[in-house]
């Protein structure tokens, strides 16, 4: 039995739990985790904001650690090794999405870190809250040196999330991205977008953001809220990345496409009415994209290596997970909360 932090039910807050992990077979690799990235999604999950929730739950999948053993059949990794763990654990592996690097969009469903079940077992999946996990070799991901490992978490599901659109999209040097909404995902997505060589805009809701967004390296800044960015900028990008969980004009938005210009959302708000006048007009697309493949991570951890990108984060120990939740709600995070999981031990 291990430490770990786990909600008991729906609302409940996030308190001390023991949590038994299995051993580790041929193909696994076992991690004792030292920091833990807390998405929005935790909270969803946690609260059963989207229904299914399993309890007692264990959240979090951006972890980090270092390997603690492997299996007889393991030969991507080794004991003393910093790796990552993102958003999900296995996937059916013989589906067209499975096979070509996309386990994300796996026909079966792939199995999520936490909130899911073994495929085999069907024992419930449980996540990073904890000291430790065990996972098969395939879908453990390596840390390239030169990041910091705490920063280094928040890459497994904001990074991701952000890389993978602005590379199936295409971005190059010279491009306009306009990223909308500046938090756990927005930063990375400015910081990814600008390493790229695109030109890049926020466009928030918040005057406030407009330095940080400048810092992170935007070239422009624009405030959604009075609509005049909407007349402002009509036309101008490429590409929109669109962070914005809650409920907002799709059809604005579509506006600030030029020809051929791609809209793309990440978040997931209460359904938007969208027109067809502003597609059609301009042959614009409005798309999805939800997290990355494990191939796709790796490219983006090397990336990130390279260019010295690493998220922003705010470090905290577990027993204040509660107060951090509440925090993001209010949008009170630069950029994103990860834990310091020695704090569980004390």
């Amino acid at each position: 039995m291990i430490p770990a932090y786990a909600a008991q039910a729906a609302g409940a807050p996030l308190a001390p739990f023991m949590l038994e992990r299995r051993r580790p077979g041929p193909r696994d690799v076992q991690i004792e985790i030292l920091y833990c990235g807390v998405c929005h999604t935790d909270i969803h999950q946690a609260r059963d904001e989207w229904g299914g929730s399993i309890f007692p739950m264990v959240p979090g999948h951006e972890i980090v650690g270092r390997v603690s053993a492997v299996g007889t059949q393991v030969d991507r990794h080794k004991v003393g090794d910093a790796v990552g763990v993102g958003c999900f654990v296995d996937s059916c592996r013989a589906c067209a999405p499975c096979r070509s690097g996309m386990e994300q969009y796996c026909d079966e469903g792939m199995t999520p870190t936490y909130n899911g079940r073994e495929r085999g077992t069907g024992m419930p999946t449980q996540g990073g809250y904890s000291t430790r996990i065990v996972v098969d070799q395939d879908y453990v991901l390596p840390i390239p040196a030169g990041i910091p490992l705490d920063r280094a978490a928040p890459l497994l599901c904001a990074g991701v999330t952000t890389w993978s659109p602005l590379r199936h999209f295409g971005v190059v040097a010279g491009h306009r991205v306009a990223v909308m909404g500046l938090g756990g995902l927005g930063h990375m997505a400015v910081k990814l977008a600008v390493a790229m060589g695109a030109e890049v805009t926020v466009l928030s809701s918040n005057a406030s953001k407009r330095e940080d967004a400048l810092a992170l390296g935007a070239q422009d800044f624009a405030t959604t809220g009075d609509g005049r960015a909407f007349k402002s900028h009509a036309r101008q990008f490429d590409l929109i990345i669109d962070t914005v969980s809650a409920p907002h004009d799709y059809n604005a938005c579509l506006g600030l496409l030029r020809v051929d210009g791609t809209l793309v959302l990440l978040g997931i708000p209460e359904p938007s009415p969208v027109s067809a006048f502003p597609l059609v007009s301009k042959r614009r697309r409005i798309a999805g994209s939800m997290i990355g493949g494990i191939a796709e991570t790796r490219h983006m951890l090397d990336f990130c290596a390279v260019h010295g990108i690493a998220a922003d984060i705010e470090l905290i120990s577990v027993d204040r997970i509660n107060d951090a939740y509440e925090r993001m709600l209010r949008g009170d995070v630069r950029y994103r909360f990860v834990i310091d999981i020695a704090s569980l031990a004390r």
